[in-house]
């Protein structure tokens, strides 16, 4: 995509997600995101979708394209329901929120309250383990 820098509504879900409830599905985060950028006066955005795709795996089709969106420098703004939207791999979520810094992209987690255009929260990287030690339960007992 080409033109002025836009925002990715960027939603997730997995069959194991789906475990924990409606509030989680695809349409849901969808309105959720789109009311967040609207309240926050976002006007140009583009949604990026996988559905029933691992959060452990980062080789999901809308993932790979908002990345490489992201690295043409056509996004300016990542927004998401919560950091495990992004992924389930701690490492990985940090070499991705690495990439985010480095090319002066915003990430916005809005049921998490992180938004890093305020600063850094500290609780993002122990969100990100409690993510991912979810992910790791959920195959091993079956869930």
């Amino acid at each position: 995509m080409t033109g002025p820098p836009f925002a990715a509504l960027y939603e997730r879900l997995s069959r194991d997600d789906e475990l924990q409830g409606e509030s989680n599905s695809v349409t849901d985060q969808k309105r959720l995101l789109e009311n967040y950028a609207r309240d926050h006066g976002i006007d140009s955005f583009v949604h990026y979708t996988n559905d029933g795709i691992s959060g452990t795996r980062f080789d999901r089709p809308g993932f790979m394209a908002m990345m490489s969106e992201v690295n043409a420098g056509h996004i300016n703004m990542i927004c998401v329901k919560d950091m495990s939207r992004i992924g389930r791999d701690y490492l990985k979520i940090g070499e991705v929120m690495e990439t985010l810094r480095r090319r002066g992209v915003r990430l916005a987690a809005v049921n998490d309250n992180a938004d890093s255009e305020k600063g850094d929260d500290d609780f993002v990287p122990f969100r990100n383990i409690m993510n991912e030690w979810y992910a790791k339960d959920t195959s091993r007992t079956g869930k």
